[in-house]
């Protein structure tokens, strides 16, 4: 496995901005999918050079592909959504149920 290099940096650069534009999404979904703390390119970096020394680029190569599986899964996607934007949500969903059950 090669090191990190800043070819390989720029590289990752390029293709994660085309793979963004293909995907129709931003660096902020990104960054909200690798759990990063901020949408800036060096932040996101830093996560993949995480992933590639523990697995080289096949590891941040499986990493991108889980992210475009969950995007390209709608139900996911709606239920991240929804919890990113309620924190009480599961509590909601757990009330809905009882009183689902308490209907019957």
């Amino acid at each position: 496995m090669k090191n990190w290099s800043q070819q390989l940096q720029e590289e990752l650069t390029l293709l994660i901005n085309d793979w963004l534009k293909n995907q129709s999404k931003t660096q902020a979904d990104l960054a909200a999918s690798l759990q990063c703390s901020s949408s800036r390119m060096p932040i996101l970096l830093e996560v993949l050079k995480k992933d590639y020394r523990s697995g080289g680029i096949v590891q941040i190569a499986k990493r991108l592909c889980s992210i475009e599986s969950d995007w390209n899964n709608p139900k996911a996607d709606l239920q991240e959504k929804q919890a990113s934007s309620d924190p009480f949500n599961q509590l909601d969903l757990l009330l809905e149920k009882l009183r689902e059950d308490t209907k019957k």
